[in-house]
């Protein structure tokens, strides 16, 4: 039987990646548990200093089909190429005509740039095409 998983980012900015990623996989940040309203007020019922609300945030498929991505704060800065990287598959798949293709992955691109992505560079490799790029903290990711 397969496994649920969680993919795990570390980062300086757990709120603001979580927001980033938020809108480019169309997942949404949970809701606090139980009553609360937000989560400053759960973290404060927890007793959480205020210092450490920024220790970490997730995001989760609205869906639930898709993994939990969980950000947390690590104080070292990120030293190199990812060894895992996340790819998004805008263009539509295999039988989606290459202009057309080509046209989602574009539109894509743009709008993650609009949202603090940086266009690293374009690839194709055996008749495929993706835009390798770098999320708010220089975390690579792919759109094909």
């Amino acid at each position: 039987m397969a496994k649920k998983i969680q993919v795990v980012i570390d980062c300086a900015d757990p709120s603001k990646l979580a927001e980033f990623w938020a809108h480019a996989l169309g997942y949404h940040i949970p809701d606090p548990p139980g009553d609360f309203k937000t989560w400053p007020d759960f973290l404060r019922a927890q007793g959480v200093p205020e210092s450490e609300f920024n220790s970490a945030s997730a995001v989760e498929d609205p869906d639930g089909v898709g993994p939990r991505v969980y950000f947390q704060r690590v104080p070292e800065p990120k030293a190199g190429k990812n060894r895992l990287h996340l790819d998004i598959n805008a263009g539509g798949g295999r039988a989606t005509p290459e202009d057309e293709k080509r046209a989602l992955v574009d539109a894509a691109v743009e709008d993650l740039v609009a949202h603090g992505a940086t266009r690293v560079e374009d690839r194709t490799k055996m008749g495929e095409r993706w835009v390798v790029m770098a999320d708010p903290e220089g975390n690579e990711f792919c759109v094909q």
